[in-house]
């Protein structure tokens, strides 16, 4: 398992400790601790810069495009 997949599934499972625990429990100091040292590390950062760089490409411009044209759709309004 990689060092990223360890910080997430320590993290989610502190996140959801901390949801069933109320916002002023243990668990909820513990997973606001886990969501900064994540944001500070440098998986972090490589995670933020591999998602800038996934909205940044070629790929991640045309998905873009096809989510609005989805949005825009009449079977989208068809929905509402």
């Amino acid at each position: 398992m990689t060092d990223f997949e360890q910080q997430l599934r320590s993290w989610w499972a502190k996140l959801t400790a901390w949801l069933r625990g109320g916002p002023d429990s243990d668990g909820a100091r513990k997973a606001k601790a886990a969501i900064q040292d994540f944001r500070d590390s440098e998986t972090g950062r490589k995670a933020r810069e591999a998602l800038q760089d996934l909205r940044d490409s070629e790929a991640g411009r045309k998905a873009m495009a096809t989510l609005r044209d989805l949005r825009g759709s009449a079977a989208n309004r068809d929905k509402s």
